[in-house]
């Protein structure tokens, strides 16, 4: 099964929707690209959306440590929103879990953005 993403928007959010594995070669460079493009048109909060991502290997999670890290540095945020059970019992089983946060609900995912920038 191949990996594929799509944008959109919510207020200032880009919302990262992903299905398929993100896995080495194919899922980490699209969210690598996909990320990329966001910061280079100037989002700097981004939700990625894994409802639809079943699996993410080492490599994977490796793309998205590095995509949380140079978001902060520019003073952004990402956040992941719907994580599946397998990929949920990844971040618990190597402590990622209290690097990103999540959210099972888009709206309160949303908000959470604007609670941080006016906090």
């Amino acid at each position: 099964m191949s990996t594929h993403a799509s944008v959109r928007h919510a207020g200032g959010v880009a919302i990262v929707d992903v299905s398929g594995p993100i896995t080495l070669g194919e899922g980490c460079g699209l969210i690598r690209s996909t990320i990329k493009d966001l910061v280079a048109s100037g989002d700097k909060n981004i939700l990625v959306n894994l409802q639809n991502v079943g699996y993410i290997d080492s490599a994977g999670l490796g793309e998205l440590v590095g995509s949380y890290a140079s978001i902060s540095n520019l003073g952004g945020q990402i956040k992941l929103l719907h994580v599946t059970g397998r990929v949920n019992d990844l971040l618990q089983v190597t402590k990622l879990y209290t690097v990103f946060l999540t959210f099972a609900d888009e709206a309160e995912a949303l908000r959470s953005f604007t609670a941080t920038a006016s906090a």
